[in-house]
């Protein structure tokens, strides 16, 4: 289970006594070494190992590993910020037990997700899985809990060419029965891995584009949510490359076509009691749901700078390829940027949430999800309307139509959408200082880097980064 404390000099009570029999216990199955994971501002996962007899010392010190990465873009150059990108300074990287994985698609290996905090014990500012955790504990002190679930989608290729272009693994088409059967090998072995490592798997499938899959796995806390997005992303890497394949979760593998999304499914409860079920406003939901839902909608077009994060991302991000490219929302609309699910008679308490849809895999799930929350309850707070729904393609209602509902099209760059996020007060706040300036440095790094890039320029500049 997630641990929603910080951790402290020395480890919590007991921690290191925990870590001492995990220890051996791991030792005792063959496991030599421990990944210890985070993801950066960029999106990118970032890893050191420890050995497996190092794992009190690391619960207890942390392992030591430079701030800079917080400034780190897709490609590894480096931007700054007032606080962020020199070459001074030292975070602790303290491994979270509660998420400790033995990794089945990676035999000798154990997974640990992160927190950073500063040598001194304080928490790092900079760090996005602090900031979910923070987020999340103070919510649920105000009655306040959630779930939340992360889509995955990736392309299988057989192999980069040797000008770094991908050579799709499957031929079959869009859903097919071939590409099921043509991937028959890895996908059980995913299945099983996955298994193995207590991920329960909702389902598993071919997508639309060329040698296109997705995932869906059962909904947890956000932090233990966002872990879990990174750790099936690695499980689903190391499975391919034992079948001889590799995988891209790039939001585009190529400049045209159905790009890899990351839709991001939320609930909020209170009192064990879902909110988007069993009220008497719209679809089931109670009033508090339908303010939550409406706080996403009116910041979405500043929320895809963090949903959204890459030049490659709007590649992905336009209408009619069920990405979510307006600010509407609707039941089981799969066009609108935020779709209403009820779910099956007799399920409704237990599975109904909203799905936010401009969201790929170029996103740090845990700024991701934290900002969406954020966004959320200010909705909540401000008991903010939500307006007319959307039934059909948004992009296709008439000016007069579109304006009733407050439907307008997404940011259609990410310089656009970085200037959505600028002006977002309720974001910045949510993220304080240091991580708003590390989200802005960085995208605008983003920008720079592919200045002069064509689409597919674009696409093949980012294909291998995630």
């Amino acid at each position: 289970m997630t641990t929603l404390a910080d951790p402290v000099p020395g480890g919590r009570p007991g921690e290191v006594e925990r870590a001492t029999a995990l220890s051996g216990e791991l030792s005792g199955r063959g496991v030599h070494g421990i990944v210890l994971a985070y993801v950066d501002t960029a999106g990118i996962g970032r890893v050191k190992a420890i050995p497996t007899a190092k794992l009190p010392s690391a619960v207890a010190w942390g392992v030591g590993m430079s701030p800079v990465f917080d400034t780190f873009l897709a490609d590894d150059s480096i931007v700054t910020t007032d606080a962020l990108g020199s070459p001074d300074g030292d975070l602790r990287l303290y491994p979270d037990l509660g998420g400790l994985v033995v990794l089945s698609g990676q035999p000798g290996w154990a997974w640990a997700p992160v927190d950073r905090i500063a040598q001194e014990g304080d928490p790092h500012p900079g760090c996005s899985r602090t900031f979910l955790r923070h987020l999340v504990t103070d919510s649920a002190r105000r009655g306040i809990a959630f779930r939340a679930s992360i889509e995955i989608e990736w392309t299988v290729g057989q192999g980069p060419s040797a000008a770094g272009e991908l050579l799709p693994a499957t031929t079959g088409p869009a859903y097919g029965a071939t590409r099921q059967v043509e991937l028959s090998d890895c996908a059980a072995d995913l299945l099983a891995a996955l298994a193995e490592q207590g991920v329960d798997v909702d389902q598993l499938h071919p997508e639309y584009a060329a040698g296109q899959f997705e995932v869906s796995v059962g909904a947890l806390d956000p932090v233990a949510a966002a872990d879990r997005s990174v750790l099936v992303r690695q499980t689903i890497r190391a499975v391919a490359r034992r079948h001889g394949l590799v995988v891209s979760f790039a939001p585009a593998v190529v400049a045209e076509g159905v790009g890899n999304g990351g839709h991001l499914h939320l609930s909020a409860w209170r009192d064990g009691v879902n909110l988007h079920a069993g009220g008497d406003r719209r679809h089931g939901m109670t009033a508090e749901a339908e303010s939550f839902t409406a706080g996403v909608l009116t910041r979405l077009p500043a929320l895809t700078a963090v949903t959204a994060p890459s030049p490659a991302s709007y590649l992905r991000l336009k209408p009619s390829r069920w990405a979510g490219a307006f600010t509407a929302w609707g039941r089981e609309t799969r066009e609108a940027g935020v779709r209403v699910i009820t779910g099956t008679t007799g399920l409704q308490d237990r599975s109904a949430n909203i799905e936010i849809k401009p969201v790929d895999l170029a996103a740090n799930p845990y700024l991701a999800l934290g900002c969406v929350i954020a966004a959320g309850l200010d909705g909540m707070a401000m008991s903010t309307p939500l307006p007319q729904e959307t039934t059909g393609n948004p992009e296709l209602l008439d000016t007069g139509q579109a304006r009733a509902r407050d439907v307008r099209r997404l940011p259609t760059s990410l310089g656009e959408a970085v200037a959505e996020f600028r002006a977002d007060e309720v974001l910045r706040t949510a993220l304080g200082p240091v991580l708003t300036d590390a989200v802005i440095a960085v995208r605008e790094g983003e920008i720079a880097a592919v200045d002069g890039l064509d689409d597919a320029g674009i696409a093949a500049a980012y294909r291998w980064r995630y």
